[in-house]
């Protein structure tokens, strides 16, 4: 297996743009960012099926974003969904969403979040959160692998 780069898994497009301005700065550190739109389509690259079928499955994330309020397949059933498998499961997801509600806290934990944070709403704090998110779990992910 091996990690390649960051999924951001995010319907809304400000904070899609936002997140890609500060992943990007971390670029010593991963290959790429894929922004995806929805959970179908997320789903649809993680398992290599329908217009991402030619991608290398074994070819993983090193650390997936992922909201929770998506059209056409929820960030919960998502986790859930890379979690079971033998292949993804060991991927860290960290939910990041706008939520702050106890009942998706304790849905994306039980679920195998490993992590869930809050999104903030000051510019600079979303910023320094994704920036932290991505060292903290990119570095997780080097680590295991050696």
């Amino acid at each position: 297996m091996k990690f390649s780069n960051i999924l951001l898994i995010e319907n809304n497009q400000d904070d899609a743009e936002l997140a890609l301005i500060s992943l990007s700065s971390l670029d010593n550190i991963i290959n790429d960012i894929i922004h995806i739109k929805d959970g179908e389509e997320a789903l649809d690259y993680l398992f290599a099926i329908g217009k991402y079928s030619n991608r290398n499955k074994l070819e993983v994330p090193a650390l997936i974003l992922l909201d929770l309020k998506m059209p056409k397949v929820g960030g919960i059933e998502v986790l859930h969904k890379i979690k079971q498998d033998e292949v993804l499961k060991d991927i860290p997801v960290v939910v990041f969403t706008s939520s702050n509600e106890e009942k998706d806290i304790i849905s994306s934990l039980k679920n195998g979040a490993n992590s869930f944070i809050q999104k903030p709403v000051d510019g600079y704090e979303y910023d320094k959160t994704l920036k932290e998110i991505g060292l903290f779990w990119l570095n997780q992910s080097a680590s295991a692998v050696q």
